[in-house]
């Protein structure tokens, strides 16, 4: 364990619906439970527009929030030597092909092992470090079971200008699932907020009254006997967006145990779910590049066993 130091937070509210700024805070901040959030605002700790407030404060879009994380000791993360599977590389940003199984970024229970741990090594340090000492170098994630195009930051100027485009939802991500069932259309959009789920924290749901907004846009691309192979392009980005919408539309992912049905008909470790392409303006020149990664072979060989 190394010293902690103070740690600031900036969010500028979007989507806010008039969230008390707890119930807000919660929604961002997944890594910190609703009274620990409530304890920074009764300490002082949370500024809205440069004024302390209180925790029934409702937000607006563009209030510009400011927290101030109390210094605490934060476990030491070890470069590690591991074989990642790199699709693009250079002095500003690397692209990799995530496995499966593999855990984005240190959290309670994965100090090592995780992707961030192999970066480190591989980039020598070389990482943005806006997301602190756990989360060098990460814009965005990809859930730990979920394989496929993920990008990372090696400078903060990389990591600003890929943050915004993600803000601005002009990133291009297309997904390839398969889910139970048969969809009725051969395309389609699904429009319905995500928020936390009102009951498990773990999980998120179809929050209309707190959820943030969220759009899927989803086409067929095989049909089986009892499952349907799509892909899904996300419009916005919600923590497991594609797996709560189209659980929500009776179609959850195979092999998701935490929205779908608690057995399986196939011996598989997580949803079926692959992040394929990934499109972005390259933070220093501009130009549109994008970057794909190929079926893994578990779902390569599941797709051939449907047919």
């Amino acid at each position: 364990m190394q010293g902690g130091r103070e740690v600031i937070r900036e969010i500028v509210v979007e989507d806010g619906n008039g969230l008390r700024i707890d119930r807000y805070l919660s929604e961002c901040c997944a890594d910190m439970s609703r009274s620990y959030l409530q304890k920074l605002v009764k300490e002082g700790n949370v500024l809205v527009n440069g004024q302390s407030v209180k925790s029934n404060y409702k937000v607006s879009d563009g209030d510009q929030i400011r927290m101030e994380l109390p210094a605490a000791m934060e476990p030491e993360i070890i470069a590690e030597p591991m074989e990642l599977d790199v699709i693009y590389e250079d002095s500003d940003i690397i692209l990799i092909n995530k496995p499966k199984g593999m855990v984005v970024h240190p959290a309670p229970g994965h100090y090592s092992g995780t992707l961030v741990n192999g970066l480190m090594y591989h980039c020598r340090n070389d990482l943005s470090g806006i997301n602190g000492v756990l989360r060098p170098g990460i814009v965005h994630r990809i859930d730990m079971d979920t394989t496929g195009v993920l990008i990372a930051c090696k400078s903060d100027m990389a990591h600003n200008a890929i943050a915004k485009q993600l803000k601005e939802h002009s990133i291009t991500r297309k997904y390839y699932a398969i889910v139970h069932g048969a969809l009725k259309d051969e395309s389609g959009t699904i429009d319905a907020p995500i928020g936390r789920h009102p009951v498990n924290r773990k999980k998120m749901s179809i929050n209309h009254q707190n959820g943030r907004k969220a759009i899927t846009h989803f086409r067929v691309l095989q049909r089986f006997d009892r499952f349907t192979y799509v892909e899904c392009q996300l419009e916005t980005g919600r923590t497991h967006q594609i797996r709560v919408h189209l659980a929500s539309i009776g179609h959850p992912l195979l092999g998701d145990q935490v929205y779908g049905p608690a057995k399986c008909p196939y011996p598989l470790q997580g949803q079926t779910l692959h992040a394929a392409v990934l499109g972005i303006r390259h933070p220093r020149t501009g130009e549109y590049l994008e970057f794909s990664a190929p079926l893994p072979v578990y779902f390569q060989e599941l797709l051939t066993s449907m047919c």
